[in-house]
């Protein structure tokens, strides 16, 4: 490159001065001219895409339709979510109901491990949704979760075409396309053509910048990309967003979408799971599993079990062989179902206290099963 000329690069498109081929549009902006056959203007519609902000995509990304409703009611999508081991509640079942036909997201707030996640998995699963999930984590930005642009392939087709004497903006008029461009979790939602759920996972986790970014894509089912345009969805998809309550969110997030709390199951409704998701277990050493794990969460412990921890420690019972829970096993595996030794020491004292389970008397407590059954 000869001294004193300056590289241009896509990232410097932006701050490009105005070209005497472009147009005030009326609305602030400006739209290229179209005379020529193949220009930049005549392409884009073409792709339905357009470059004004304000005008909607058209054509091979069609426009948001109204599909016919997923679900017919509220005992339907109860007896839909049983079929794949999921055990919701009517207020549960009737939240799933309204989010699909008012077509509006649904926040799912409540303790870590009470079936959350699962909630949209289930739901995915019985609808025959493709299921679409964005992890949120601390340092979440735009590119991660939205879409952002290649700039490897980019520079690679302004080096050819250079070569091929193409001018700067016949360049720009092809690196600015769908080709180029890397969709994400968001993005993918918003322009698939089948059927998706989307899952927002721990979305309390981001910060509030970036849960910004989801107001737009909440609210009109939409994503503004300044190179391209609006991308409207094709179809309503089913939202779901998770939240354990470690910050408080924004009301205008809490404001687009249902609120749904899941808190851990009751008596009745925990057997029930244990017995669902554990296969080959008894019915009275589910029921033990349950009364046992809720006299645990009543007492004052950093991380209650969580209702998969249930799960892992009735599958950790039955692979070791235990028919009857006596406070000896309950003490020797209680590291499955807690997570902190302080806790493991509280539920240790209440255990070895507890008559139902043979207390002190039961020899060997504290001990594995494992070592105990050597």
């Amino acid at each position: 490159m000869p001294r004193g000329r300056r590289r241009i690069t896509p990232a410097r498109r932006r701050l490009r001065p105005r070209r005497p081929s472009e147009q005030p549009d009326g609305a602030g902006g400006f739209l290229p001219a179209c005379s020529a056959a193949g220009s930049r203007g005549e392409n884009r519609v073409r792709a339905g895409i357009s470059i004004d902000p304000a005008v909607k995509i058209a054509g091979s990304l069609g426009r948001m339709t109204d599909p016919a409703h997923r679900f017919e009611s509220v005992p339907a999508v109860r007896d839909a979510l049983a079929k794949v081991d999921y055990l919701a509640d009517d207020g549960i079942a009737g939240v799933v109901y309204l989010a699909d036909r008012l077509g509006k997201p649904v926040l799912i707030e409540g303790p870590a491990g009470t079936g959350k996640t699962q909630l949209a998995k289930s739901v995915a699963e019985m609808s025959g949704a493709r299921l679409i999930r964005l992890q949120c984590y601390e340092g979440l930005d735009e590119s991660k979760a939205l879409y952002e642009w290649n700039y490897k392939k980019q520079l690679l087709r302004i080096q050819a075409e250079r070569k091929d004497g193409a001018t700067w903006q016949e360049v720009e008029d092809d690196i600015f396309s769908d080709d180029f461009l890397l969709t994400r979790p968001l993005l993918e939602a918003i322009r698939a053509e089948d059927p998706v759920v989307l899952l927002i996972d721990e979305v309390d986790r981001v910060e509030v910048e970036t849960e910004a970014l989801l107001l737009e894509i909440l609210s009109d089912y939409q994503v503004s990309i300044p190179e391209l345009g609006t991308v409207m969805a094709n179809q309503v998809p089913l939202v779901f967003l998770t939240s354990n309550n470690t910050r408080e969110l924004s009301e205008a997030l809490k404001r687009r979408c249902l609120f749904l709390h899941v808190d851990y199951p009751d008596l009745d409704r925990e057997r029930e799971i244990v017995l669902a998701k554990v296969p080959g277990i008894t019915a009275n050493l589910a029921d033990q599993v349950a009364r046992i794990v809720r006299s645990i969460r009543q007492l004052e412990l950093k991380k209650p079990p969580s209702v998969s921890e249930t799960l892992d420690w009735a599958r950790t019972l039955l692979l070791l062989g235990v028919d009857q829970v006596d406070a000896a096993t309950a003490v020797g595996t209680a590291n499955i179902l807690l997570k902190y030794q302080s806790d493991i020491a509280k539920a240790t004292k209440e255990l070895e206290q507890d008559a139902s389970l043979g207390g002190e008397a039961a020899s060997g407590a504290g001990a594995k099963p494992w070592q105990r059954n050597a």
